[in-house]
């Protein structure tokens, strides 16, 4: 498979896609004015303890306070919870370091929808245990197990405290943030206040597994710990040394910048999306990464050099006129992202709409009429908008709860073969998620890790004609509303005429197919009646002053 980075890097905006075998699969956004601060840490204060959530708000100095649940509390040096479970994930290569907690419900984010869930906690580990899971993410989540310490017994009202954001505020919620810093390098995560070590499983090669828990052992400060991420298989120890070397610098900095500077504050910057891209993504999967910024690519070819010489080779610079997301087709693929429409190859279509509780996907033939009999029509339909759909659930960052309304088939094996091609299309899906079976309404109930915004907000708005409801009042509507509130003023006998202020649409019905009724009002009541159209106001409101 022929995998590329492609970065367009300007002043005010820094945009990043992942494209894998000619396809758009993932874009990540960078905007000057609306970085998002997870991986950053903080020194904050506690503002509210709340028992009966087992939680806490914190002020790091953002517009909203911070959210810290129980079990995200740091006690007596125990490991975050993720790298004591066998099911941790590999997500660092999809997030590029924006990385959120990986829960069971990943809707899940409190205060308002708190739930138990997330990771279990093996207590009191072996300074020297190695844990054989997969690659954690670089930011510490919470346990699927209360903590048996409570909350109020852990944190005041107006104390400090050191937090790493896990979850960038989406909609109306807060941060999430965690006592568990965790610091990510190239080849490794830095745990430095909890004592375990542990190896990526997507590592396969035991003999590999052993070398590179060995140069662990060895290099690491004793209570300190470290995570070996994927790409250091075939890694030196030298590398390894550097790696330390410098995570250790970033923490010693924290450190110092936490004992000095009041609360709230910020004390660790994460690194900027082309940083994070290179740190994250730049991996032996990736045949070449390409920048358009000249100031960018130096930057970025010092950094490689020094961290990964092999990789130089593969570093380019867009030195074409024509803007390099349009080169490659991404400038479409971002603006077909936002359309609630996605049409099949074949003539078919599905169509994504966003509650606020979950996203719906819905299969129509459209245009598609087979070739043979209904049923196989509606099994190719459903097999090719499966596989569209686990690449728009990548394309658009969609997360939570996500139902898809198949076209009902009735033959078994086709809804298994349907099945079979959806888990292999969303196999390449780095983001945490569980797929259900087809139900007997014939429906495929997903859920899926939520990490930041979908796409589709944070490139768009609510539209303010109506309110982000997609709907206004239609004309015919206005105009009945405007016959009753006419009815109720028009009695007193002193006004002689009645003028009315309305939107263009509006006034030409009370013109033309309603004038009957606007003659018959002005009869029944002795006043006549003006009607004035007005383009700057809105079709649901209209004007009325009586003279």
């Amino acid at each position: 498979m022929k995998t590329e980075i492609i970065i367009n890097s300007s002043r005010e905006e820094v945009r990043v896609a992942l494209i894998e075998n000619g396809v758009v699969t993932e874009i990540y956004l960078d905007r000057k004015k609306e970085r998002g601060i997870v991986g950053n840490v903080y020194k904050g204060k506690v503002v509210k303890v709340l028992p009966g959530m087992q939680a806490a708000f914190v002020d790091i100095g953002t517009e909203k306070a911070a959210f810290l649940y129980v079990a995200d509390i740091l006690i007596n040096k125990e490991p975050p919870p993720e790298l004591t479970n066998e099911q941790t994930s590999e997500s660092e290569t999809k997030n590029t370091g924006e990385i959120s907690d990986l829960s069971e419900n990943p809707e899940t984010s409190a205060p308002d929808d708190l739930e138990e869930d997330g990771f279990d906690l093996q207590e009191d580990l072996d300074e020297e245990e190695v844990e054989e899971s997969e690659e954690p993410t670089p930011v510490a989540r919470r346990s699927k197990k209360r903590s048996n310490q409570a909350i109020e017994n852990l944190l005041k009202e107006g104390q400090d405290i050191v937090v790493q954001v896990t979850k960038d505020p989406i909609g109306t919620k807060g941060p999430r943030v965690t006592t568990y810093v965790s610091l990510p390098g190239r080849y490794l995560v830095y745990m430095p206040m909890v004592n375990h070590v542990g190896v990526s499983r997507r590592i396969g090669k035991e003999d590999e597994r052993q070398r590179l828990k060995e140069m662990i052992r060895r290099l690491r400060k004793k209570g300190h710990g470290f995570i070996v991420r994927t790409v250091s298989d075939g890694t030196t120890e030298d590398e390894f040394k550097q790696d330390i070397d410098f995570l250790e610098g970033i923490w010693e900095a924290i450190s110092k910048n936490s004992e000095s500077r009041p609360a709230p504050t910020l004390v660790h910057n994460d690194l900027d999306l082309i940083f994070r891209t290179v740190r994250d993504l730049f991996t032996k999967e990736i045949n070449q990464l390409t920048i358009d910024s000249k100031k960018e690519y130096e930057r970025m070819k010092e950094f490689v050099g020094t961290y990964l010489p092999t990789f130089l080779p593969r570093l380019k610079l867009w030195a074409k006129d024509e803007p390099i997301f349009d080169a490659y087709g991404i400038e479409l693929e971002i603006s077909k992202a936002t359309n609630r429409r996605v049409w099949l190859k074949s003539g078919g279509y599905i169509v994504i709409d966003h509650a606020e509780a979950l996203t719906v996907i819905d299969v129509n033939t459209g245009r598609f009429v087979g070739k043979r009999d209904l049923e196989e029509t509606i099994f190719k339909t459903n097999l090719e908008a499966v596989k569209e759909i686990a690449c728009q659930m990548r394309l658009r960052n969609i997360g939570g709860i996500i139902i898809i309304d198949l076209i009902d088939m009735d033959k078994e094996k086709n809804q298994n073969k349907v099945m079979k091609a959806l888990n292999e299309a969303v196999s390449n899906d780095k983001a945490k998620m569980q797929v259900l079976k087809i139900s007997e309404l014939g429906l495929v109930q997903i859920s899926r890790e939520r990490t930041r915004e979908y796409l589709l907000k944070i490139l768009s708005d609510p539209c303010p004609y109506c309110d982000g409801t997609g709907h206004t009042k239609s004309p015919v509507t206005m105009c009945h509303e405007l016959f009753r509130e006419i009815r109720q003023i028009a009695s007193s006998p002193r006004d002689k005429k009645v003028i009315i202020g309305v939107h263009p649409s509006v006034a030409s019905l009370l013109y033309d197919d309603l004038r009957q009724d606007v003659e018959a009002l002005e009869k029944k009541y002795k006043k006549k009646i003006i009607i004035k159209a007005d383009s700057n106001l809105h079709i649901e409101k209209f004007d009325i002053v009586t003279l």
